[in-house]
């Protein structure tokens, strides 16, 4: 529920108490002009009258808070007001006038005359009930407003948490159910290699459960599961793959987003290494700009092979993430050179100079 704007903090607190003062100083100057009278007598009636009325108008806001703009017509919100500002200025003018006849005959003042400004003070009065309650209104509608986005903001990276997490739980069960079915071969032909695919299988997703919350890594600990997941795909296909790297060393210690490099290799050995009989090379390179990390992995395949149909998910995978966390399309760019098929990811480098330094 919304607390008075005013009492909220003592720096509203000092502001409504600052304009009070200001607004009596010049009702002050202005009651002493009007009339004539001693300014004595003027600053009296001032401080009566005007500390009363800001007084009440701290409790304005309850009228403002609980007729609702958006749940009454403008037609009962207008009367509702009318009537409010009517009573609270009749209200100001008769304690007003008793406090301030107690205040006379307490000092026993004499010769007190301040002629009729019984109409300048419900004027004065409305027009402070109607401003006052402008004033409440525009806060609750700000209150509001600002509620509303900060929701909308939390529900946006609800949802896109949601849908990062989703893609994430897309990249491994492929490769661990074809994991599973290689040891299972293994265990009967070849037991030391299924035990050695087991223990590194294992290590593989340990690292993949202890890293499941972060959103981003190092490149060098994604690299080091990387060689992980490379080491089993080993066990399975011996020599048919080699591995390279060429990276700058600034890069090593660049964030990149987790697990972002495992469906590129992934995809890589579906569609090269299972289909051919030469060896293939996988070659990833690092650099850098001052714009971008640029991440390039490169395999040759043949030509002329069978291609291995899949459900496409892996590339647009990357895309997809790589849209949802930096907030910037074409991060991805797919090439294919005669036999070599090249993918290139652009990961935006806001912190590459504290990383060079």
């Amino acid at each position: 529920m919304f607390t008075n704007p005013v009492l909220k903090s003592s720096k509203n607190i000092f502001s409504y108490i600052f304009f009070s003062v200001v607004f009596t100083v010049v009702y002050v100057l202005f009651l002493q002009s009007a009339t004539g009278i001693r300014i004595t007598a003027a600053v009296i009636d001032g401080l009566v009258y005007n500390y009363l009325l800001f007084g009440m108008g701290i409790s304005y806001w309850y009228p403002a808070r609980f007729i609702s703009i958006e749940d009454n017509s403008v037609t009962k919100i207008v009367v509702t007001h009318l009537v409010g500002a009517l009573l609270a200025t009749t209200i100001w003018i008769g304690l007003g006038h008793l406090i301030l006849n107690l205040v006379i005959d307490y000092f026993k003042i004499e010769n007190w005359q301040i002629g009729n400004m019984i109409a300048w003070r419900a004027l004065i009065g409305i027009m402070f009930y109607f401003l006052i309650v402008s004033f409440y209104y525009m806060t609750i509608y700000y209150i509001g407003f600002r509620e509303r986005s900060i929701r909308e903001t939390e529900l946006k990276n609800l949802i896109t948490q949601a849908e990062l997490k989703s893609l994430k739980f897309q990249i491994n069960p492929h490769f661990i159910f074809n994991s599973l079915n290689s040891m299972s071969a293994l265990t009967s032909i070849d037991p030391e290699r299924a035990r050695s695919m087991i223990l590194k299988l294992a290590d593989f997703l340990r690292y993949t459960l202890a890293n499941n919350d972060k959103q981003k890594n190092k490149l060098r600990e994604e690299l080091t599961n990387i060689k992980l997941y490379l080491e089993i795909e080993k066990i399975r296909f011996e020599d048919k793959f080699e591995y390279i790297e060429e990276l700058d060393e600034v890069c090593l210690d660049h964030p990149v987003p987790n697990m972002i490099l495992q469906p590129l290799f992934e995809n890589a050995i579906k569609h090269s290494v299972y289909e051919t009989l030469e060896p293939v090379t996988l070659s990833l390179k690092c650099s850098h700009d001052e714009e971008f990390l640029k991440i390039t992995l490169e395999n040759n395949f043949e030509k002329n092979g069978t291609k291995r149909k899949g459900a496409g998910v892996g590339l647009q995978n990357i895309s997809n993430r790589l849209k949802l966390i930096y907030g910037r399309q074409n991060l991805m760019k797919i090439e294919t050179d005669e036999n070599i098929f090249r993918v290139v990811l652009y990961i935006p480098c806001e912190n590459i100079t504290n990383i060079k330094n």
